[in-house]
């Protein structure tokens, strides 16, 4: 069943496996913990690409739009492992940061990289302006959800020392509209767009051999996460970096392997309803549902507890992306200078918090 792998695919799995190996190796021989720290991430994102690949196997029969709502939510389990992991660890900043950065990196990086690449090789691009006018809506959402608790619970405010319970009741109007938001993508999105370009027929896996690399992956994936979590602190501090760093820009694009490789992918392939399907359903399915979910599991696994208050910097940051990412797609067409313009405001916020204190 394994020939039915193509070439890119048994590149990714071997790196995968290489590295995943290496990070135990290096943890059973007593390596230094920059150097498990390097192999578990690579070995993450390779798992979490052979997630993506599983998934993008599922998804031929489901349509682009449905395809884009499944591989997204599979896509995000390595960073779902990484936050449970890292509060058991009690790592607060870290997670608040690496949730942040997700969807900092999903919309601002990865659509930037995908519109530059994709613009490049096709020129202007279009996709269903429906479909995008819904995600920057719900985006917004979630920047409020954000934002209100932040002010709300500062000192002086109306929820000030109730940062649990005003933290829950977002969580779950946040899962209630999740929950309402896929069966809606799912049934408006695949009238929106233009035709996509046709390409070579693609060799398709058998169902048992989807669902067997999701599993293994899916599994791999929690493994590896624990030794990404375990080290994670030694190696910033040996790097000098801030939690808040760390979060936002290492974990985060440690956790957004799937989204990189496939939206960009997807783009170079004049796939760009996919591609924007996938890029930015994953920033909604982080914000609409992982984060509450890490809010509420919080409370369930002890330890420290995750609320929605973050600092006033990460809400102008989540602002800031909204804003700009609503612009640049609203239209249904992209440009590679449109990429270009939400790359650099990725790398002005993540300049903005290199100087930050130091882990330990």
């Amino acid at each position: 069943m394994l020939s039915y792998f193509e070439t890119r695919t048994r590149i990714i799995a071997l790196v995968a496996i290489g590295a995943s190996l290496g990070a135990l190796a290096l943890r059973v021989g007593g390596g230094a913990s920059v150097a498990v720290f390097v192999a578990s991430a690579v070995g993450l994102a390779g798992l979490a690409a052979m997630v993506g690949e599983g998934t993008e196997q599922l998804g031929r029969r489901l349509g682009p739009h449905a395809t884009g709502v499944l591989q997204s939510a599979l896509g995000n389990l390595p960073e779902f492992f990484i936050g449970i992991f890292a509060l058991r660890a009690g790592l607060l900043d870290v997670v608040r940061a690496a949730l942040v950065g997700s969807i900092l990196a999903n919309t601002l990086l990865v659509l930037g990289l995908a519109f530059v690449a994709g613009g490049l090789r096709h020129g202007p691009q279009k996709f269903g302006s429906d479909q995008t006018k819904m995600m920057s809506t719900l985006l917004v959402l979630a920047v409020a959800a954000i934002a209100i608790p932040t002010i709300a619970t500062s000192p002086g405010g109306p929820a000030h020392g109730h940062e649990t319970e005003l933290s829950v009741v977002v969580s779950i109007v946040l899962l209630v509209v999740f929950a309402a938001s896929v069966p809606f993508s799912l049934g408006h999105g695949a009238a929106a767009g233009p035709p996509e370009t046709p390409t070579e027929p693609e060799r398709t896996w058998p169902m048992a051999l989807a669902g067997a690399t999701l599993l293994v992956a899916g599994v791999g994936a929690a493994v590896v996460s624990d030794w990404f979590i375990d080290a994670l602190k030694p190696a910033m501090n040996s790097l000098g970096m801030s939690e808040t760093f760390a979060g936002l820009v290492v974990v985060a694009i440690a956790g957004n392997a799937v989204e990189n490789v496939v939206g960009i992918q997807a783009m170079l392939a004049d796939k760009a309803d996919l591609a924007i399907s996938v890029i930015l359903n994953s920033s909604l399915q982080v914000a609409l549902a992982l984060v509450p979910i890490l809010v509420l599991a919080s409370l369930i696994i002890g330890g420290t507890t995750l609320t929605l208050v973050v600092s006033p910097l990460l809400v102008a940051a989540l602002a800031l992306t909204a804003v700009l990412a609503a612009l640049v797609v609203i239209d249904g067409e992209s440009t590679w200078l449109e990429g270009l313009a939400l790359i650099g405001l990725y790398a002005i916020l993540a300049a903005s918090v290199w100087w930050g204190q130091p882990i330990g």
